[in-house]
């Protein structure tokens, strides 16, 4: 790990003013369950880290008839224990259950699992987030058997890792980001970019931003649910994931939110399964037809071909568990 300056402010305009304009002079620690293991593999090198742990305004959860809003600071474990979230928003749970370290659920933050960097072992090993080398991506013809499966025409091949992403997608959940020009709210679908060059993030948070708060709203009559395949039900990141949020007219599908993970650069939102589901009854059929929609447009590299059926029974068990009551 190479020396920086420690920062630990105690407000939210003393953190922003201490972050530097560009990315790589400065990061922000959260819990630190992801950044130091960045900082330790040289993948990411700040000059400085400013640590959000003394400002107690990030954290907290409260909950109002119209929506969620979770403090970007509370943990995993904090949300895991939110009698609110557990009542209004069971697939959140389901989805943060899915974190089954109990070292991340006590220390990781719901904003630093949104904004983990990728689990990319050739970003992990300094060939960049791009992992090219003398100009060439090195995926293609490399080891890439937990790479992307969608959007991967490149230059990024890279998956990413957010866990509970998909769901908070698939509800219309918001993000709040607070820069020396003020706040601004984001979709946290928006949050997330599949970068073009090598100096770009796979974030649209600015350099000196910082995520305040989650706004989830209410999802009063929704059916949801979150469904993941992995090696291990310990600690282990999904080989893929979907999320899926049904609003129902009686026995009918009338709107769908099919959100894939770990499948793509960003959370991949399949439009093809929601169309699929939508004026249907769901049944094992529907949801086998609306998983095989999904992966569709998927192109394989030369070993991750097993992520595409994965894929599809992921989205087919979220529909039915959504549909049979959710999470």
């Amino acid at each position: 790990m190479e020396r920086f300056e420690y920062a630990n402010p105690t407000s939210r305009k003393e953190a922003i003013s201490l972050l530097a304009a560009e990315w790589g002079q400065t990061e922000v620690l959260a819990g630190g369950t992801d950044l130091v293991s960045c900082m330790k593999d040289f993948a990411c090198t700040p000059k400085r880290v400013v640590s959000l742990k003394r400002i107690s305004d990030l954290r907290g959860i409260r909950s109002s008839g119209k929506e969620l809003r979770i403090g970007s600071m509370t943990t995993i474990r904090e949300l895991l224990e939110d009698q609110h979230v557990k009542q209004g928003y069971p697939a959140l749970i389901q989805s943060a259950e899915y974190i089954r370290s109990e070292q991340l659920r006590n220390m990781g933050t719901i904003g630093g699992e949104l904004l983990q960097r990728p689990r990319c072992w050739y970003f992990r090993l300094g060939y960049g987030l791009l992992a090219q080398y003398n100009g060439k991506s090195l995926v293609p013809d490399g080891d890439n058997r937990y790479h992307a499966i969608l959007g991967n025409s490149g230059p990024a091949y890279f998956v990413s890792p957010s866990m509970m992403a998909p769901i908070l997608i698939a509800m219309g959940a918001q993000v709040r980001l607070e820069g020396p020009g003020g706040a601004r709210e984001i979709t946290v679908e928006k949050l997330y970019r599949t970068p073009a060059q090598p100096d770009e993030r796979e974030h649209t948070l600015h350099p000196n931003e910082i995520l305040t708060e989650i706004i989830v709203p209410r999802q009063e009559g929704a059916r949801s649910a979150v469904y993941e395949v992995r090696q291990k039900e310990a600690l282990d990141w999904p080989l893929t994931a979907a999320a899926v949020v049904l609003k129902m007219n009686g026995d009918t599908v009338s709107h769908a939110r099919v959100v894939l993970g770990h499948v793509a650069p960003v959370p991949w939102p399949s439009p093809e399964a929601e169309q699929t589901l939508e004026g249907k009854t769901v049944s094992e059929d529907v949801a086998e037809a609306a998983g095989k929609a999904a992966v569709s447009k998927a192109t394989p590299l030369s070993m991750n071909g097993y992520k595409v059926q994965l894929a599809r029974v992921a989205v087919k068990r979220a529909i039915m568990q959504a549909a049979q009551g959710g999470a």
